[in-house]
């Protein structure tokens, strides 16, 4: 055999085997990559506590029943979905001391009422208030459009806003919170949630077996991140200030609807400020995944929150 042939032997040889190791990698790369709507471990957070500790109200016969955790991919956007929840809960993410600000915001992550997405728009948004001194508390609430659900948007949801909001006051001495600084944020459907919850703005009854709901359930304000079904929102005068963020480029919540929410909101006198972003899309939640100009609104959120006088401690 020619030195050639040996050569030319020895060099197919190892470029076979390189293409052998390189399809291993790929395969361990596309192996390690979540494929959507595969199962998902909850995201680590602190620990939740229940809404109700016995039967939740309007799920009767669900309890037994498990949520369901998975992979999602919307747009370009990748998240991890909780579904299937009739034990609503509460996650609190809670400011050290010498960051405490004494506010506090329930977060409603967005989901089209069928899901929730519940990091991108839930624990790393409540992780990133708390770090900034603003208490925050993701919300798990029942879902009113999922397959077979019995749930409707204004009646099961809004009850889980509510009690929440109920909950956090019980706890505003423990957690270092000004009991009248405590407010709601929601993403698309959960900015709905929130709407809503704003809209009807309970009080509590004086009289009530469960000590929870002696606790008022209005929210001290409302920040409503490009809010799903603008247009059925109807406010009046006294409801609760409210913080509007959209993006121009918006093709699932139009961007009129939440301005036109703006002009009721002003034609009601209620304190409003809306923030309409150059681009950003929609569900951008931190809108931390890549650059865009939406990135700003946490930050102009919290000087809101200041301006409103909701922040009373630094």
């Amino acid at each position: 055999m020619s030195d050639w042939a040996v050569f030319s032997r020895l060099l197919f040889r190892e470029i076979g085997t390189g293409f052998l190791l390189l399809a291993g990698v790929v395969r361990l790369v596309a192996a390690d990559v979540p494929v959507s709507g595969s199962p998902a471990p909850e995201p680590a957070h602190p620990p939740s506590l229940p809404l109700w500790t016995g039967v939740v109200p309007g799920s009767e016969g669900k309890q037994a029943e498990k949520e369901q955790v998975a992979y999602k991919t919307w747009q370009d956007i990748n998240y991890i979905s909780v579904t299937n929840v009739h034990r609503p809960t509460l996650t609190p993410y809670l400011p050290s001391k010498a960051k405490a600000t004494g506010a506090g915001v329930i977060i409603a992550p967005g989901g089209g009422h069928t899901n929730l997405a519940i990091d991108t728009e839930g624990y790393n948004v409540a992780a990133w208030l708390a770090d900034h001194g603003i208490a925050a508390f993701v919300l798990k609430y029942r879902l009113a459009k999922a397959p077979g659900s019995t749930y409707a948007v204004e009646r099961e949801p809004v009850a889980d806003a509510q009690r929440a909001l109920r909950l956090v006051r019980g706890h505003a001495a423990e957690w270092n919170l000004n009991p009248d600084a405590i407010g709601v944020l929601g993403f698309s459907a959960g900015g709905e949630v929130v709407a809503r919850t704003a809209m009807a703005a309970a009080e509590g009854t004086s009289d009530a077996d469960d000590p929870v709901d002696r606790l008022s359930a209005r929210p001290s304000f409302q920040a409503l991140i490009y809010p799903g079904n603008a247009r059925v929102i109807t406010p009046e005068a006294g409801t609760p200030p409210a913080f509007l963020v959209t993006a121009s480029d918006d093709r699932t919540v139009p961007t009129q609807t939440v301005v036109d929410l703006y002009s009721r909101l002003h034609a009601a006198n209620v304190p409003a400020e809306l923030h309409v972003f150059a681009s950003g899309g929609h569900g951008f939640g931190l809108g931390t995944y890549k650059p865009m100009p939406a990135i700003a609104w946490p930050s102009l959120f919290i000087t809101w929150l200041g301006d409103r006088g909701f922040i009373t401690r630094h």
